[in-house]
């Protein structure tokens, strides 16, 4: 492909326009597919619930719209964002597992120092977001590798690329989801006694007719202080185009100019509370405060105050190599600056458009670093020697950003429990209970079924909010919001379950997400051996003790320690 069209986005097309459509629902000669559980979506969630789902028994089916499974960790390439506590506590055995994984791939496999070889929390990429910066393919390495075993038995059928398309349904039970392959010239059917949504955008609830909403709910609804007064359905967060960059300081790395770069450069955001100046520049809002906040942009070497953009999600630090390894440090470009908040990526006709308009984003931040961005010293301008490391994403031979855009926000089912940010958030909490910050915990769920902590964190979104930042406490999962209000065969595995538009800024998170799927997981295989449905299983103490006491087995924490219950974080 010519290098100008590569980069001018001239071959992209969003994978679910590429999936062939030939008919959409069933048909006589559709190929069919029967397992006990089908999870729909080979992201996070989806893959805990895969090998919860195998472990016991099951057999699973296990879908993804892209050439990589792993969502968040590697199509979308973001290294996980993760609480203070994640070594040790507050996550799943399996998810701890994935986390050693990762770091003996890079023991095994790469150039290390002695001293980062002998370091049992290697942090490959030594980035300061996290305690474990990595590569997509190193994570697309470990899942397969830990789903591997199941593949083997035939107990886990990875079907990929598939597209959901439509679903049927008896009643209140999902009886097929139907999608396409670029393989198959017709329908591919797939049955089963339960259906996973693990999808990134909860495609399957419009799909099978599930009770779901979108967006922010009024706060007449929730009782949430930071929700809007009136619902605002179409307010969704940014999504973000990710993209990988080196740093040759003595090569000339310039793309060609993005057609959309002069756009880009000038456009000044439109939001409340106001946006300090340009999107492209090295000023932003502060995310808690909402004051200008200035950060630093060095390859080189550290910044004289503040946050250093290059070091902040660097996925690969050359100082964790041999001096003559040939390694070079390698910064995953998923920041601010290339948040996309002009339009949503679902319910509306203007979705692909909208995720081309994040692409050329992405590709004007690129160029706009190259040629314009400020250096320090105020006297220079533009850093040519950034090199897109498409190959560090799969993507050589298309646009060179993430095969898939990074997605905070989902549609979320209507469930029997929905957690709100009186259940979690500091504020809304201590006004509740007319205590101090430190004299409380989050909400302690009887029907607790995973653990997780993070900031109530929501980017600027598609109706002009800017960021809403909010203290909240180490959290419950509630099996409650697994649970859809009519719904029994269906669950959901990751950001569709049952939060608010404000409290999924704490539950979309990488370990989160991979602790909803294993639940889950867990939960079909309880339900197909007691030949009871979800609800069931909350309702009746008995039954609800026995599947947690699987869980507890399992290594799934349900509960904090006391003494970082009550941690504002």
């Amino acid at each position: 492909m010519d290098r100008r069209a590569f980069l001018s986005l001239s071959a992209f097309t969003p994978l679910a326009h590429l999936l062939p459509v030939y008919r959409t629902a069933r048909a006589a000669d559709a190929v069919e597919l029967h397992t006990d559980v089908a999870v729909i979506g080979g992201g996070v969630g989806g893959i805990a619930c895969a090998l919860a789902a195998a472990r016991n028994g099951l057999k699973v089916i296990l879908t993804e719209r892209y050439d990589w499974i792993g969502g968040q960790l590697t199509s979308q390439a973001v290294p996980p964002d993760e609480h203070p506590w994640i070594e040790t506590t507050g996550s799943t055995k399996t998810y701890r597992d994935f986390r050693t994984r990762v770091r003996d791939y890079y023991k095994r496999n790469y150039p290390l120092s002695e001293a980062a070889t002998k370091d049992p929390l290697l942090n490959p990429g030594a980035g300061s977001v996290s305690k474990l910066c990595h590569e997509p393919r190193a994570a697309l390495a470990v899942l397969l590798e830990m789903l591997a075993p199941h593949v083997a038995t035939g107990r886990v059928k990875i079907v990929q690329p598939f597209a959901p398309t439509s679903a049927e349904t008896d009643g209140d039970t999902v009886t097929a989801v139907i999608g396409t392959m670029p393989s198959h010239r017709v329908p591919v059917v797939i049955t089963a006694p339960y259906f996973v949504d693990a999808t990134e955008t909860g495609e399957l609830l419009p799909l099978a007719k599930v009770e779901h909403v979108t967006g922010a709910e009024a706060q007449r609804d929730t009782g949430e202080p930071h929700a809007p007064d009136v619902a605002k359905p179409k307010n969704h967060q940014a999504f973000t185009v990710c993209f990988a960059v080196d740093h040759q300081p003595d090569a000339d790395n310039t793309i060609p100019v993005p057609p959309a770069y002069k756009q880009w450069r000038d456009y000044i955001p439109k939001m409340q509370p106001a946006w300090p100046g340009k999107l492209l520049s090295w000023e932003m809002s502060d995310p808690k405060s909402l004051k200008t906040r200035a950060v630093g942009f060095n390859p080189a070497g550290a910044v004289e105050k503040g946050l250093n953009l290059w070091t902040y999600r660097r996925i690969l630090a050359k100082s964790n190599c041999a001096e003559d390894s040939g390694v070079s440090d390698i910064c995953l470009v998923n920041w601010p600056q290339n948040d996309y908040w002009l339009g949503n990526l679902y319910d509306t006709p203007d979705a692909a458009k909208h995720e081309l308009a994040g692409r050329e984003l992405s590709l004007a931040l690129l160029y706009w670093m190259q040629t314009e961005a400020p250096h320090a010293d105020g006297r220079k301008k533009g850093f040519p020697g950034l090199r897109l490391r498409n190959d560090i994403l799969g993507t050589e031979t298309t646009t060179g950003l993430a095969m898939a855009p990074y997605i905070r926000e989902s549609r979320r089912i209507k469930a029997l429990f929905t957690v709100t940010e009186t259940h979690v958030g500091v504020e809304a909490r201590a006004k509740a209970l007319k205590k101090q910050p430190g004299e409380f915990a989050a909400e302690k769920f009887a029907d607790s079924v995973g653990t997780g902590s993070y900031r109530i964190d929501l980017h600027p979104s598609s109706t002009g909010d800017n960021y809403i930042d909010v203290s909240s406490l180490p959290f419950q999962i509630p099996l409650g919001a697994l649970i859809p209000k009519r719904v029994e065969n269906l669950l959901p595995a990751c950001k569709n379950i049952g939060t608010t538009h404000i409290t999924n800024g704490c539950y979309r998170l990488h370990p989160v997400e991979w602790s909803i799927g294993e639940a889950v997981g867990e939960l079909v295989a309880f339900c197909i051996a007691k030949k009871r449905v979800p609800r069931q299983v909350r309702r009746d103490a008995k039954l609800l003790g026995d599947y947690q006491a699987h869980l507890v087995k399992a290594g799934c924490d349900l509960e904090w320690p006391d003494e970082i219950a009550k941690t504002v974080r």
